[in-house]
């Protein structure tokens, strides 16, 4: 009879163990959800696990393939073990799992859009009180501000929450 279990992958294979596993004949369930990330200033749509480092798997150890093989897969590290044996889950909760899996992207923070030129001041932090003039967002939570530091111009970057609008 078929059973759910947790298998812990090796750091960022697990792409690869869900391949090397399917052509096992090992059912794989690896949630991912759609995000959107600001990298390098553009705003685009990656695809991330739901549980890093982590996938269910449903398959009979005693027709095959044992214990053994899922472990020495490819971009496996172990199972997910309750004392010697790997632990069995229930099927319920990854079925729950598959019903709740999100269909939509899930979107950025919403945050206060600030125009390149826009003059802020830095409300924390060691440049506390300076102001500033706004750049360009430097990924999600963080800008880059421009300020004028000895009559020169200086790339800073800063927490978006200790930046406020003039």
């Amino acid at each position: 009879m078929k059973r759910w279990y947790l298998l812990y992958c090796k750091r960022g294979e697990q792409q690869r163990a869900k391949m090397h596993l399917e052509n096992q004949g090992v059912e794989v369930y690896y949630p991912q959800v759609s995000i959107e990330k600001c990298i390098r200033g553009n705003v685009k749509i990656t695809h991330e696990p739901l549980f890093p480092g982590y996938m269910f798997v449903r398959f009979d150890y005693e027709i095959g393939p044992s214990f053994t093989t899922v472990r020495s897969t490819r971009g496996v590290a172990d199972f997910v073990r309750g004392g010697v044996y790997p632990k069995e889950l229930q099927g319920d909760l990854v079925y729950t799992l598959k019903q709740l899996e999100p269909t939509q992207t899930v979107p950025l923070p919403e945050a206060e859009v600030i125009d390149k030129g826009t003059k802020v001041t830095i409300t924390s932090g060691q440049f506390a009180g300076v102001d500033a003039i706004y750049h360009e967002p430097d990924g999600e939570k963080r800008s880059i501000l421009l300020v004028t530091l000895i009559s020169k111009q200086v790339e800073v970057h800063i927490d978006n929450q200790d930046i406020e609008k003039k």
